[in-house]
């Protein structure tokens, strides 16, 4: 875990009674002597240097393994140096070493395993977390503890929980440094989330360097800063920071578990040392709770206070003991198979003529692989867990703790594991259920931030370097009341500057800006060129009416659009003069189709429900067929003469006469508005009819619309003219396509309004057929786009954008749409609600209707055939719907009184009795 070389921890295992060279061990030995190589005086090594002690006696004690052989431990100090590293080990080896558990660096695993490769001898460490150590290069190395692979993850979680998007990395310029941050910037990465900025420490910095450092960080926009570094001197990273006033509101500090390494340490830390850290997040390996942990933290505080050590427990310190057990473990299982280690001499270490250093005696170890294989099968459960390795020899289950640091201790505000992400809840207790890192899932309790808030920090501030944003904005020449040049201190003005300056003054903290004019001032810019010299961070943004396409928001970021814009087409107009058909227009064809299916519909209904109670509604065929026609017509003008008798042509009649009220009314107001109102007209329907047709097309100089038409409408650029300006515009379309001009432009819609509001004989035809806006390009992951987008909103919502907006856009004076007749007729689809209404009542009261009639008919056929000679038998009676049919046509009033006679006699119809019988 540590940086620079502070501990590396050795067991030498080598077999008491062996002989120097080639021997083998055919019988169970007697004792075996366990090597520590550590740095005795660091925040790690004072602990694990008795966890070690303990470990050893624990063996030795125990019947279980090694069947009663003794360790013997020699333990040796490094003074947190990568070359004593070396010498102690080779010197360790120089003892038939057959397993090495240490070291505790990075730095010094990294040599150490070049050593341990050629002499075939495992390495255990504890303490070394560099990621690049699980490499294939270091085949020898095992690591007893979780790799900062997992635990920068768990802090990219972190920072991608609370929504912020970039970070500064403060760390240790070494192995352990390097290696973390680099995991971290990885893991970062695949939340679309980025170090903005890498502060290293050299190694045994100083304050002075420290400071320097800390002072260039707080001038950074990142508020996010993630601390790893070394243990026994993190501290002086909190102490000046918060003399740099560092620790208040708005700062984030998040630590590797470095910082909770030397908190545990301390036991009690005092009231001077956890001022300096208020409101910090750190993580701490996560050490399963269980009764052999609760009865080895009571046995290290009796030793404590028997004076035994001077440092408390921590998770270094129980990987430390796990470490011993394991190669116990792996050893006692190679003797109990038989299995015997013996030593070779290396014809590649030979003494020179003279030499002391006594290379003969170190020796290859032939049966490392054995003794490796075996430490990466062994399982076993030790104090922090279980113990076990997974295909890519890691612990299983990574896990940490997630702390925040407050008062005079700290409190655990949640869990990560890579198993289920962030939690409340322990992960031992999730492993036997379904893995769900969804973001619905990631919790972790409240947190009181520097500052003593608990208001989540936004993350990042304007950088507080004495320097103004670069704001590039196109020195356009046409269509100034955009944007254009100006002699006033901004050197700017418009409809885009005001916008922006409005938004910006809405946020919570100043910005500087200077306005850099982007053109020569001859013909409009490039806005492509313009957006690209933001993405090469030539301009810390680009403001001005700047359209939001594709191929922009690739390579920067936009804000929320502050205007609405799409590409549309203007044209020459003429006037358009009424003819003899336009009584005609207000309606398109569909409507007076349906106008004239239901007014035939609704006569035959009323037809149907009147027939047999009133006398205008009967007659021969032919009257009864022109009945219906001019019953159903005249009600357009409500001019009909019959009247309605039933309770149900009157309830339909008065529906109908509804509806006839609706669409008389429309059509009058859209007739007159035909009438009276100047018609005008092109001969472009709209871009399907240039895109077929061969006349030249303009476009403003510097806009998306060219490469739009070229790449999107397939449009031949050889027929695309540039225009600079709206007199150019207007040159173009007057001289026509067969004059050198153009049939028709393609612009944006808010250069068209402008455009419009002096020039009334052009109109815009068809629709908008893009749909785009305009907005203010940064770079990417710029945390200014996203306020600017929020101040935006807050301009819309109070009326101030409108505001802006007429002060300096007129409104315009003619039509911006299209206004052939065509589009202003009524169709179908604005009355189809009041069909549906009179159709449904239609139908209900034809129900009700033919549900009466059946009821009455059954009652008269039955008091019909009671009527029927008994001496006609033979008469074949007529089907049954003849006889319905003619019912039905049978007056009402006929039938009622023949209902009422129960005589036999002759049915009203005069021919309706003898067809019953």
């Amino acid at each position: 875990m540590v940086s620079v070389p502070l501990l590396a921890l050795c067991f030498s295992v080598s077999l008491v009674g062996t002989v120097a060279g080639s021997r083998n061990i055919a019988s169970w030995p007697s004792a075996v002597n366990v090597g520590a190589l550590f740095t005795f005086d660091s925040t790690i090594g004072r602990a694990a240097k008795l966890a070690i002690e303990l470990a050893v006696e624990d063996v030795n004690s125990s019947p279980s393994v090694l069947a009663g052989a003794r360790l013997n431990l020699y333990a040796q100090d490094t003074y947190c140096s990568g070359f004593f590293g070396i010498i102690e080990s080779l010197q360790l080896i120089e003892k038939n070493v057959v397993a090495i558990i240490g070291p505790q660096s990075s730095g010094i695993a990294h040599v150490v395993s070049h050593v341990a490769n050629e002499l075939h001898v495992p390495l255990l460490s504890f303490a070394a977390t560099d990621p690049a150590l699980s490499s294939l290069e270091h085949s020898y190395f095992i690591r007893m503890t979780q790799s900062d692979y997992f635990q920068m993850n768990a802090i990219a979680d972190l920072v991608g929980n609370y929504g912020w998007r970039e970070v500064t990395a403060i760390f240790t310029d070494d192995d352990f440094g390097r290696g973390g941050i680099d995991a971290l910037g990885d893991a970062l990465a695949k939340r679309h989330t980025k170090i903005s900025y890498k502060a290293a420490i050299p190694p045994n910095a100083d304050e002075s360097a420290i400071d320097d450092l800390l002072v260039r960080v707080n001038f950074m926009e990142s508020r996010i800063y993630v601390v790893h570094v070394n243990p026994d001197s993190g501290l002086k990273v909190f102490s000046i920071a918060k003399y740099r006033g560092m620790m208040a509101t708005g700062y984030v500090w998040i630590t590797s578990d470095w910082l909770t390494s030397v908190l545990d340490s301390f036991g009690s830390p005092k009231p001077d040392t956890m001022d300096l850290i208020q409101g910090v997040i750190a993580l701490r390996q996560h050490v399963p709770d269980s009764d052999v942990k609760q009865s080895f933290i009571s046995r290290w505080s009796d030793m404590r206070r028997r004076g035994n050590t001077t440092s408390s427990l921590n998770t270094y310190a129980l990987y430390a003991y796990d470490s011993v057990w394991l190669v116990a473990h792996a050893i006692d299982q190679l003797l109990k198979g038989g299995q015997t280690f013996n030593f070779s001499d290396d014809p590649k270490l030979q003494d020179a003529n003279g030499s002391s250093l006594h290379l003969t005696a170190i020796k290859n170890f032939n049966t490392g692989d054995n003794l490796l294989h075996e430490l990466l099968l062994t399982k076993f459960t030790g104090l922090t867990g279980q113990v076990q390795f997974d295909s890519d020899g890691n612990l299983i289950h990574p896990a940490y703790d997630i702390l925040n640091i407050g008062g005079t201790g700290f409190r655990r505000i949640g869990f990560w594991s890579n198993y289920s992400g962030l939690s409340v809840i322990a992960p031992e207790s999730l492993y036997s259920k379904r893995p769900n890192t969804s973001d619905g899932s990631q919790q972790l309790y409240s947190v009181i931030w520097p500052g003593e808030t608990m208001t989540t920090p936004r993350g990042w501030v304007f950088p507080n370097s004495g320097k103004s944003l670069r704001i590039g904005v196109p020195y356009r020449t046409s269509f100034t009341e955009f944007v254009s040049k100006d002699n006033g201190p901004d050197n700017v003005k418009g409809y885009c500057i005001d916008v922006f300056k409005a938004a910006v003054n809405l946020l919570p903290y100043p910005v500087p800006l200077s306005f850099i004019l982007f053109g020569n001032g001859s013909k409009n810019p490039s806005y492509d060129e313009l957006v690209e010299e933001v993405h090469e961070n030539y301009f810390d943004a680009a403001v001005g009416d700047i359209s939001i396409v594709t191929n922009r928001t690739r390579i920067v970021d936009f804000t929320q659009p502050y205007a609405q814009s799409g590409l549309v087409i203007v044209a020459p107009a003429k006037e358009q003069h009424s003819n003899a058909w336009a009584f005609l227009k207000p309606f398109n064809t569909t409507m007076w189709c349906a106008t004239g299916a239901f007014f035939l519909f609704v006569g035959l209904v009323v037809w149907i429900l009147e027939h047999r109670l009133n006398q205008d509604f009967r007659g021969s065929p032919k009257q009864q067929i022109a009945t219906i026609f001019w019953f159903s017509l005249s009600t357009m003008f409500f001019a009909h003469r019959e009247t309605t008798v039933s309770t149900l042509g009157r309830f339909v009649l008065i529906v109908w006469m509804f509806v006839v009220l609706i669409i008389n009314s429309s059509y009058t107001a859209n007739l007159t508005s035909i009438l009276t109102v100047q018609q005008l007209s092109s001969r472009i329907a709209g871009i399907d009819t240039l895109m077929s047709g061969s006349d030249p097309i303009g476009y403003q100089v510097g806009s998306f619309s060219k490469n739009y038409m070229i790449e999107e409408l397939n449009i031949d650029e050889s027929r695309l003219v540039p225009l600079n300006d709206p007199d150019e515009y207007a040159r173009a379309l007057d001289l026509g396509p067969r004059g050198g001009g153009v049939a028709a432009i393609v612009d944006e819609l808010p250069y068209i309004e402008v455009f419009l509001s002096d020039n009334c004989k052009y109109i815009t035809v068809g629709q908008e057929f893009t749909k785009s806006g305009w907005g203010f390009a940064f770079p990417r992951d710029s945390p200014l786009a996203l306020d600017l987008s929020t101040a935006i909103l807050t301009l819309s919502e109070n009326g101030d954008l409108q505001r802006i907006h007429d002060k300096w856009l007129t409104q315009s004076g003619c039509t911006s749409q299209d206004s052939d007749t065509d589009s202003n007729q009524l169709s179908f689809a604005s009355f189809w609600g009041l069909f549906l209404i009179c159709g449904l009542a239609c139908l209900m009261v034809l129900m009700i209707f033919f549900l009466k009639t059946l009821c009455q008919y059954r009652k008269y056929s039955t008091q019909a055939k009671v009527g029927c000679s008994e001496s006609e038998p033979s008469v074949e009676c007529t089907s049954y719907i003849k006889e319905l049919l003619s019912f039905v046509d049978t007056k009402e009033e006929d039938v009622k009184k023949f209902m009422k006679s129960k005589s036999k006699i002759t049915p009203p119809h005069a021919s309706l009795a003898p067809r019953l019988c």
